[in-house]
């Protein structure tokens, strides 16, 4: 089972995931990503300590979002475990975003 909740703040998204983001649950996602509009963040959380997996439609949703936001914004995977870092690290998301 997979959830998210999204929690804005002036320039900030905070995104907490938990579960499995994969193909089936990816495009929940992706619809409320594309909600948020470039220049307006200089910043996304997301807060993925309970997130189990990312799949490669997970990883698009991502990516997307870097791409709409724009190249200023920053985007960041707290508490990730070790098979989502390496997962964002074989694909090389890692090269947009950072762990913390």
């Amino acid at each position: 089972m997979f959830s998210f909740d999204i929690k804005t703040n002036e320039k900030n998204i905070d995104v907490t995931l938990k579960g499995r983001l994969d193909a089936v649950a990816a495009p929940d996602l992706y619809k409320e990503m594309e909600k948020f509009e470039a220049g307006n963040y200089e910043k996304i959380t997301f807060h993925v300590q309970e997130l189990e997996y990312i799949a490669s439609a997970g990883l698009r949703v991502i990516v997307f979002t870097k791409q709409k936001l724009g190249q200023n914004v920053e985007i960041f995977m707290e508490g990730a475990t070790e098979v989502v870092k390496s997962v964002l690290e074989m694909t090389g998301c890692d090269s947009f975003v950072t762990m913390i």
